[in-house]
């Protein structure tokens, strides 16, 4: 009986890690679209991503370096590409397509995550966790105003590759944490999105350009860097142990729900009474995902392959 609660509990405390996640990334958002005023994007993400390197570093330098050792290029390889990949695939987006676009279809990360599971190891979707994810898209249909589909193009193709590889990173990730330490996993993550966005900066900015950055721009930077970089990439591998990237995937769409929030409170923008209520059934749907996560049988957690938690 202990075992069976041992594991609700962390099971809980997982998607409480996920939606701390979302929080920091909440706050970041908005902050991130001041600092672009004044710093190309590109530039900016090469900095906080660096920066975010460098912390993880002195942190875990001893750990990262057995890590990197006893551990398979593939097993560190897959997951950072995939995390590196959908930033960058996501700010690409942003230049090509409106912003409620590029958010309504990369939160379908939701839908891609479950269907690559089953296409890579046949890991089928319980029905009620169809219902769960349904109500889930459409709450987020209805925050990034209606979608914002005015047509479909280069800027959401971007957008739908960002979903698949945050999916990938996701599933990845899982598979990583059973062989590397989670402080180990995250510092080779930002070391290569710091790699993908100096590379994105040289293409797009035209190399990297951060004299305009005043001192208000730098703490903005360091928040991104600490808070979202190194402790967002560290809260969503450390939930990996405990719950499945079908999980985590849900429950990230908690993120655009609370940049909306810290959206109002910073930048002064309005929800639509659609996007209230998409923001309600998307809490609803969270909730409720919590809720049949606590449905663990007496005995334990058991995962029977890659991307499956037992419950």
């Amino acid at each position: 009986m202990n075992t069976g609660t041992n594991t609700k509990n962390q099971y809980i405390a997982a998607c409480l890690l996920v939606i701390l996640q979302s929080v920091v990334y909440g706050f970041g958002d908005p902050i991130s679209k001041v600092a672009y005023e004044t710093v190309p994007v590109f530039s900016l993400l090469t900095a906080r991503y660096f920066i975010a390197f460098l912390f993880l570093c002195l942190l875990c330098r001893g750990t990262l370096i057995t890590n990197l050792k006893s551990t398979e290029m593939k097993v560190w390889m897959l997951p950072s590409l995939c995390i590196a990949g959908c930033y960058t695939a996501g700010n690409i987006a942003l230049k090509y397509s409106a912003a409620t676009s590029v958010a309504f279809l990369r939160s379908l990360s939701t839908l891609m995550t479950p269907l690559l599971l089953f296409l890579l190891y046949g890991k089928k979707i319980r029905r009620n966790q169809m219902i769960i994810l349904a109500v889930v898209i459409a709450g987020m249909y209805l925050l990034c105003g209606h979608g914002g589909l005015s047509g479909f193009g280069i800027g959401e193709i971007w957008s739908l590759t960002a979903a698949l590889l945050m999916a990938g990173a996701l599933i990845f990730g899982q598979q990583a944490m059973e062989k590397m330490d989670a402080l180990a996993l995250t510092a080779v993550q930002a070391g290569m999105s710091a790699v993908v966005a100096c590379l994105c900066a040289l293409f797009f900015d035209h190399g990297i350009r951060l004299a305009a950055a005043d001192f208000s721009i730098w703490l903005i930077i360091l928040y991104l860097a600490v808070a979202c970089t190194a402790a967002g990439y560290l809260l969503q591998n450390m939930a990996l142990r405990h719950i499945s990237p079908k999980a985590v995937a849900l429950l990230q769409c908690a993120c655009p729900v609370l940049t909306a929030v810290f959206s109002f409170i910073i930048l002064r923008e309005k929800l639509t009474t659609a996007g209230i209520l998409g923001a309600g059934i998307i809490l609803f749907g969270i909730v409720a995902e919590i809720l049949q996560g606590e449905k663990t049988p007496a005995g334990g957690r058991r995962r029977t392959g890659p991307g499956d938690t037992s419950r």
